[in-house]
């Protein structure tokens, strides 16, 4: 009796599979983040070519008589890379192991995230070797964004979540403000790329790429603040849903008066600029966590309608 209640509870007590990739998921999210904003301090500090070659920085996996904080910029941007390389394969790789035990869509979206993950490395060595082509650089920041935009689909689906019902058109709304952001955010990687704003500024040059960027905000700062202004009147939303829209508005008003304040001051304190991409990869990645979980609410919606018929009077 003993040995069975002492089974019982080490196999309750074991890391489940949908548990142990969702936590996996988590952690790749989260290095991604940190990834981009490492990435952004590495172009505003002028680091994209401290590694003249690649893979490898001078040949060296640690290039220690090199390193300087340009080479360690850009030195621990790869060795970030290269870990969520691996993670990415571990992801997919127990993605099929396990396909028994999880959703059908799962193994396939890992193996999705893991083709973005390689094509990223691809884009990484192209944009040293093409010494830091704008259009390169760009969709490295694009592939980055759609890599972590599938890593959170991914997390916010596994994760345990019983919606009220109640959440009307904000799936829509909150798709179409992540979508503005996401192509947003690739105007921006445009004017970063080719260093838009100083060259505006210094010879009138690419203000059409710098004017584009700020005429960009008002769409997806109107569609935010249309989901923040629908949460607050959607009455008995989930609190996951309004905290998750609170929090939308609130990166919102930050990247408005950080990006302002790296306007006015052309670009000069670099720590403004990295934060200006990092709140905007947050802004993106709350909104595609409210959007797949507002989905998600609306589809057990749709559920419980039809699991309960309508009587006849």
């Amino acid at each position: 009796m003993a040995n069975t209640v002492f089974q019982n509870t080490s196999i309750s007590s074991e890391i489940q599979p949908p548990d142990r990739i969702r936590r996996l998921v988590w952690k790749l999210s989260i290095a991604t983040l940190i990834l981009m904003a490492i990435g952004s301090a590495t172009r505003v500090m002028n680091a994209g070519l401290a590694c003249p070659d690649w893979p490898l920085c001078y040949g060296k996996l640690v290039p220690t008589a090199q390193m300087n904080l340009q080479v360690f910029l850009e030195w621990f941007h790869r060795l970030d890379a290269a870990l969520i390389g691996f993670g990415a394969l571990a992801l997919s790789g127990l993605s099929w192991w396990y396909r028994r035990e999880l959703p059908k869509w799962l193994p396939i979206a890992a193996t999705f995230a893991l083709g973005l993950i390689v094509f990223q490395g691809i884009l990484g060595g192209l944009t040293v070797t093409q010494l830091l082509r704008f259009d390169i650089v760009t969709a490295h920041l694009g592939t980055a964004l759609l890599f972590f935009t599938t890593l959170l689909v991914i997390g916010c689906s596994m994760m345990p979540y019983k919606g009220t019902g109640n959440v009307g058109k904000l799936p829509w709304v909150g798709l179409t403000a992540a979508i503005l952001v996401y192509l947003q955010s690739l105007i921006g990687g445009l004017v970063a790329s080719q260093w838009a704003l100083h060259q505006c500024f210094g010879g009138a040059q690419l203000c059409t790429v710098m004017n584009s960027h700020i005429a960009g905000v008002v769409p997806p700062t109107l569609a935010t603040l249309t989901l923040v202004i629908l949460a607050w009147r959607t009455s008995a939303l989930h609190p996951m849903l309004r905290n998750l829209a609170n929090w939308a508005g609130i990166c919102v008003i930050a990247q408005i008066a950080v990006g302002v304040a790296t306007f006015r001051l052309h670009l000069q304190v670099e720590p403004l600029t990295v934060t200006h991409q990092a709140i905007a990869a947050t802004l993106l990645g709350i909104l595609i966590a409210f959007t797949v979980l507002a989905f998600r609410d609306r589809h057990s919606q749709k559920t419980t309608h039809t699991l309960i018929p309508s009587s006849n009077l």
